[in-house]
């Protein structure tokens, strides 16, 4: 018979004589969260199914085949009116759904901006079109709901991470106006952002610069080549293309940086405006990097650029470390970076290239891009669609 080590013997005589634990006592750290393909990061918050009676073509009547947006509401001693459907990545496989959606949702709320993170359907069980009908239903439902929810229906963006990256640029990109006629009030409105935010996105299932998974979970092995073509979104950036930020690291191993300097490229060549941050260092799905000193930029980057739209209360863009060097996105203050990064600002007089270092901003290079046309202003506005 195994005989019980004197250590263990010892740990227990000692648990009988001394006196239990305090009730304040420190519980044990949380257990780390299981991304999985049902998005459950948010407790009991209020949530809504995009479609009550049942997505169109749903497989099931199990939490993956009932697509849903977890609202998170900007207070309201802070709210702008602007909202977000945040899309979590996870290759279309899993939906990534507390550090690329919870936390992300928490970031807006204290920017004044409600969000709204989106469980969407996912590979191999659903294929496109899927996905994308769940994204352009939420931005629809959003703006359906908009006065209950306190939203400006003409202030309604995307954000996505990695696969959820390039399902916020599919919405970007592969819209519609909404039907008057339809009996399902969501339906009457338009699918059109007013905005994107792509970070480390997904954006070309070409080889390269593709995510093979992302691929394969989305359009299946092999996949339809008309269906490469028609969801390589740098392929289908117009006019009306929402004004993007993108932001990415120059040694992605999983997602290559060619994606997002691809449709960056598309969008200077349209004539839409954005803006676009190459850090030359960090690992892929970092979220809003809370634990690097560099990437970790990118939130307050990002509020600048949605402060330049008009997205954000005037002072709350600025609730953060500044340096007195100007912005080209909107003539506000700008950042300082703590390492040096690539800048690039797109809109119809050109495209401007800055560098970011540790004195602030200086110009590394300046191209010039002239196209014919500008992006269409954002439905609800004067000479909008």
């Amino acid at each position: 018979m195994t005989r019980p080590s004197i250590a263990v013997l010892a740990s227990s005589v000692l648990a009988g004589l001394l006196p239990a634990a305090p009730a304040h006592a420190q519980p044990p750290p949380p257990a780390a969260y299981a991304i999985t393909a049902v998005d459950t990061a948010h407790g009991d918050r209020e949530f809504h199914l995009l479609w009550p009676d049942g997505a169109p073509g749903a497989l099931g009547a199990e939490a993956v085949d009932k697509p849903k947006v977890t609202v998170y509401r900007a207070p309201a001693d802070k709210a702008t009116g602007a909202a977000v459907v945040v899309c979590p990545g996870g290759g279309y496989q899993v939906v990534a759904a507390d550090h690329e959606g919870k936390q992300v949702a928490e970031w807006l709320n204290s920017l004044g901006v409600s969000a709204f993170v989106l469980q969407y359907r996912l590979g191999p069980r659903y294929r496109h079109p899927a996905p994308l009908q769940d994204a352009l239903r939420a931005i629809r439902l959003v703006r359906s709901r908009a006065r209950e929810w306190g939203v400006d229906p003409g202030r309604v963006g995307i954000l996505g991470f990695s696969a959820g990256g390039h399902l916020a640029s599919t919405a970007a990109t592969h819209f519609d106006d909404g039907r008057t006629d339809a009996a399902d009030p969501p339906e009457r409105e338009s699918s059109r952002p007013d905005f994107a935010v792509l970070c480390y996105a997904v954006v070309s299932l070409f080889d390269p610069p593709a995510h093979s998974g992302s691929r394969r979970n989305l359009l299946g092995d092999p996949a339809d080549p008309k269906l490469v073509e028609l969801l390589s979104n740098e392929r289908q950036v117009t006019a009306r293309t929402p004004p993007t930020f993108l932001w990415h690291t120059a040694d992605d191993a999983a997602v290559p940086v060619a994606n997002s300097l691809l449709f960056f490229e598309a969008m200077a060549k349209a004539g839409v405006p954005g803006e676009l941050h190459v850090f030359p260092h960090g690992r892929h799905g970092v979220g809003l990097a809370p634990d690097d000193p560099v990437l970790s930029q990118w939130p307050r980057l990002c509020a600048t650029w949605m402060g330049s739209l008009g997205l954000l209360k005037r002072g709350q863009v600025l609730n953060c470390e500044l340096r007195r060097s100007p912005c080209l996105a909107s003539g506000i203050e700008s950042l300082h970076a703590g390492s040096d990064l690539g800048i690039a600002h797109s809109g119809g007089d050109g495209t401007r290239v800055q560098r970011v270092g540790r004195e602030g901003i200086h110009n590394a290079r300046q191209e010039t891009h002239r196209p014919s046309n500008r992006g269409a202003p954002p439905p609800g506005s004067p000479g909008a669609p």
